[in-house]
């Protein structure tokens, strides 16, 4: 035909990079356009999105680093000589985690040539349902036309505008990891919206590598999360030692001698305005889809007017014939990154594969990477009972002990876990919660079973491997309605 490409998306994050791989594995002719805009403080990275760059890989990363500092604590215990007190250096820790990180930018373009498509380091806006104007740093512009198109620019986070000081002198989860020095003290700033994991795990590893970290929460932690589990995670990170200002909101940040800054704020519960000075002031005031400069009104492609996000069909199809989006960008699914590529490569098999198979977004699991972390597949307590009704939910849970607590007399009170069953005959698993040690680990087989229907009953006749904490699970009897103590005794 007339155009290019027979595929071009826009965007070269988990979602893109996977479409247009999966693509080009059929023998189409597919392109990538790819722009990070400096975040307001002047951070940019590679190709590879916000998961590789600025999100799950660095944060995972220094999660790592900070459970490292744990267990050099635990080590004693088990009879290891480690001179005290050992130090944290930021700088060592940062360098490593961001050379790894290039690395991965440069494996992915590696791979588009491995795979023959052609990427454009460049920023799109359409000039028509096909035609694509892609404009370099520089300002040079390029037309590319292609078949079909797939926005997939994800989401960047946001400031609070209506704060005086707050471009200038906060910095976002774009710029945390990048930082070549440490933070210092640091004041996490999560607003009504948020996108709060993000928030609790990067107050979470700042604190666990033996900085000042405070978090300031408007509302609920963990939004959109079992807020019984939301609970526990906050309550676990408040005695690791995380300050949290709950039901406050900040009116202003300004800057002292000493590049110290001051943050102002008000307390809904007491009325009154508080202030501190802190390093660094990070905000965590949710996400914004990266839409502005794509001219979608231009070619008709249709968006939630609240919240700015594309709206796709179940075949991600947008309101324009051959525009598709996938991953953050898109109106009600996950911001997950196994939820991006697995849509990508589906949409390419259905585009070119002769495929009919649709992304299933049900039960997707996810983890956050807290110090004590909460893994969860399927529904939330609150949202089981809201559509099946209390009578009909019954929730098994368990307090216990992880072994590797008991020698390094760690405290496990937060260590929990619960299922969220049908009470009707086969007892069908709605949802599984877990909080404790590697709880990504621990989730993701059951996540298996949950996706193939499981019921309580085939669960109970599933032998648990001794001595872990995923064996818990396996022995869950306890329910709620019976009002028992749900803590684990004996081996």
């Amino acid at each position: 035909g007339r155009n290019e490409y027979d595929l071009l998306v826009i965007g070269g994050g988990s979602g893109g990079l996977a479409c247009a791989k999966e693509a080009a594995q059929f023998g189409r002719k597919v392109a990538v356009l790819d722009y990070v805009e400096p975040s307001p403080q002047g951070t940019k990275w590679g190709l590879g999105g916000t998961c590789v760059n600025v999100g799950c890989i660095p944060k995972k990363l220094m999660h790592q680093a900070a459970l490292l500092g744990s267990a050099v604590k635990d080590a004693q215990r088990f009879g290891w000589n480690i001179a005290q007190p050992v130090h944290h250096t930021w700088s060592v820790m940062a360098q490593a985690v961001q050379n790894y990180v290039k690395s991965l930018n440069w494996g992915h373009r590696v791979q588009l040539q491995d795979k023959k498509v052609k990427y454009f380091n460049m920023k799109g806006s359409f000039s028509d349902p096909h035609t694509i104007r892609g404009l370099t740093k520089a300002g040079k512009e390029t037309v590319v036309t292609a078949e079909n198109i797939v926005i997939a620019t994800g989401g960047r986070p946001k400031y609070p505008i209506h704060v005086a000081g707050a471009l200038e002198y906060g910095i976002t989860s774009d710029d945390l990891f990048w930082l070549k020095e440490s933070p210092g003290k640091t004041i996490h700033v999560s607003l009504t919206d948020a996108s709060p994991d993000v928030s609790l795990e990067c107050a979470g590893f700042l604190t666990g590598i033996g900085l000042d970290t405070t978090v300031m929460m408007r509302s609920i932690p963990l939004r959109g999360f079992d807020q019984q589990m939301a609970s526990l995670v906050t309550e676990h990170m408040e005695s690791y030692g995380t300050k949290f200002l709950k039901r406050c909101f900040p009116t202003k940040v300004e800057k002292l001698e000493g590049n110290r800054l001051q943050v102002t704020w008000k307390n809904t519960d007491l009325g009154t305005e508080e202030t501190d000075s802190f390093d660094t002031v990070m905000w965590a005031v949710g996400r914004a889809p990266d839409t502005e400069t794509l001219n979608l009104e231009t070619v008709g492609v249709k968006t939630n007017s609240e919240t700015g996000k594309i709206i796709v069909d179940a075949s991600e199809a947008t309101s324009v014939p051959h525009i598709y989006a996938i991953g953050d960008i898109t109106e009600g699914r996950p911001e997950l990154t196994p939820t991006a590529i697995a849509a990508g490569k589906l949409l390419a098999r259905r585009l070119f594969g002769q495929s009919s198979e649709l992304m299933d977004y049900d039960n997707v699991p996810t983890t956050v990477f807290t110090p004590l972390e909460y893994g969860c597949v399927g529904l939330s307590e609150e949202a089981a009972v809201q559509c099946y009704g209390s009578d009909n939910v019954e929730v098994y849970h368990a307090y216990y002990k992880p072994l590797e607590f008991t020698v390094a007399e760690r405290d496990a009170t937060q260590c929990y876990m619960k299922m969220v069953c049908l009470r009707e005959s086969d007892q069908r698993i709605l949802g599984l919660h877990f909080i404790g040690p590697n709880a990504g680990e621990v989730i993701q087989g059951f996540a298996l079973g949950i996706k193939c229907g499981a019921t309580y009953p085939q669960l109970m006749k599933t032998i648990g491997i001794h001595p872990t904490c995923a064996e818990e699970i396996t022995k869950l009897h306890i329910t709620k309605r019976s009002g028992l103590d749900a803590t684990v005794t004996g081996c």
